[in-house]
C-alpha cells in the first residue's frame, strides 16, 4: 500500500501527525539507510497510516507514547521508538512548526474513557 494513497483519508490533526511521522522517518532513514524512504521506512509509515486512521480517539487524539492502548505490533513500536530517539532532536531543525505541534500534544491527557466511534476509519464507514 502506498502511503500517499493513504495520506488523502487523513485530514486535520491526523494528516499532520502523519506528516510528521514522514519527515521523521525520513530524517532517521537518510542517516541511517542512505535514501530518503527504503522499503523498510516507507513499510513503517504505511503502518504507521493505517493505526492513525483506525485510532478511536479520531482527530483530537494525544501523542501515542502515552496511549494506553497499544495498537502498534511490537516490531513497529520498537521502530517507532528507534526512528524518533534519533529524528526528534534533529527536527527542531529542519522542521520546528511541526516539532512544536508535537511537542504540545505530547502534553494531552488521555480521556478518561475511550470514545465510540471517533476514528477516521469509523466517521468514513458512516457516511
Amino acid at each position: 500500500m502506498n502511503h500517499k494513497t493513504k495520506q488523502c483519508i487523513l485530514s486535520g490533526n491526523l494528516a499532520i501527525e502523519l506528516q510528521t511521522i514522514e519527515k521523521m522517518t525520513e530524517i532517521y532513514c537518510l542517516a541511517h539507510h542512505g535514501q530518503a524512504l527504503c522499503n523498510s521506512c516507507t513499510d513503517f509509515i504505511s503502518h504507521a497510516q493505517q493505526k492513525l486512521d483506525r485510532c478511536v480517539y479520531g482527530q483530537d487524539k494525544p501523542a501515542c507514547k502515552h496511549c494506553p492502548i497499544h495498537c502498534y505490533k511490537p516490531y513497529y513500536k520498537q521502530q517507532a521508538q528507534t526512528i524518533m530517539r534519533y529524528a526528534g532532536p534533529r527536527m527542531i531543525f529542519k522542521h520546528p512548526i511541526l516539532t512544536i505541534r508535537h511537542l504540545i500534544k505530547d502534553r494531552k491527557q488521555f480521556p478518561e474513557r475511550i470514545p465510540n466511534g471517533l476514528s477516521n476509519y469509523q466517521q468514513r464507514k458512516h457516511k
